[in-house]
């Protein structure tokens, strides 16, 4: 995938996301998403933590800008044109480009974004789809869709409600303005701020630490939260019920 600019590789439970595209500060294309798509539909039932990261100073700076306007890029589309198609292909398409973030937030895995300098719109979208986040203090986030007339449209609207709440969201789309690595971590963006040279470090204990639990109470554990804001109170007691019976049916039929 190295001629995507990607680089996805499974040790074991562990899969591994690097972009890899450092002369463009890692940014992003729809072949890459496609080729996104595609590892985490392939991946082992084994893996349970994927780690994603950029190559060099940053991130990600978003979509590629080649691919605005102007005439195809290696053979993709550039954004704006896609316009004048139907929308029911057009449609389909942002759902393909979609599927490419999307499997990060699957329960069966915990997916960590290690951010460093820049995460810039599908940048930003990309952090936002991963569970937990650990950040360098150079790390910058901006949600730069709406300064070009366009939406977040890969998952990112979502997670950032949950994250940061409605009010301020609205806030950091509509403005589109940047939030350093202190403001990020004070309200719920970033999980860790450590120095870069800790980074590798710190994601390697963290992974080791979401490993240490059994996988079916990994998994059950963040359906039960991803789900919770959509439930009412009684609803959640339901899930929480319904959870815990499965673990323990588990359990009993693996001491066999």
């Amino acid at each position: 995938m190295t001629d995507l600019g990607l680089r996805l590789t499974v040790d074991g439970p562990v899969a591994r996301v690097v972009l890899d595209r450092p002369e463009v500060r890692n940014a992003q294309t729809p072949a890459m998403w496609s080729a996104l798509a595609d590892f985490g539909t392939a991946l082992p039932p084994e893996v349970r933590v994927v780690v994603v990261s950029g190559e060099g100073p940053s991130f990600s700076a978003g979509l590629d800008r080649r691919l605005m306007m102007g005439p195809a890029v290696d053979g993709q589309e550039p954004l704006l044109t896609l316009g004048a198609k139907p929308e029911p292909e057009l449609l389909e398409l942002i759902a393909a480009f979609q599927s490419g973030f999307s499997w990060l937030r699957r329960p069966e895995i915990i997916s960590i974004a290690a951010v460093q300098g820049h995460a810039v719109g599908a940048g930003f979208q990309l952090a936002l789809a991963c569970d937990l986040r650990v950040v360098t203090p150079d790390a910058r986030f901006s949600m730069r869709e709406p300064a070009l007339g366009l939406v977040p449209d890969l998952g990112g609207t979502q997670p950032l409600v949950q994250l940061v709440g409605y009010s301020r969201a609205l806030e950091l789309c509509t403005t589109t303005r940047w939030v350093e690595a202190a403001e990020a971590h004070d309200i719920g963006l970033a999980n860790i701020v450590v120095p870069a040279e800790e980074l590798a470090a710190t994601v390697k204990d963290l992974t080791e630490a979401v490993l240490g639990p059994l996988p079916g109470a990994i998994r059950e554990t963040k359906a039960l939260l991803l789900g919770a804001a959509d439930r009412t109170y009684e609803d959640q007691l339901k899930a929480e019920r319904e959870a815990q019976s499965r673990r323990l049916k588990e359990l009993i039929a693996a001491l066999g």
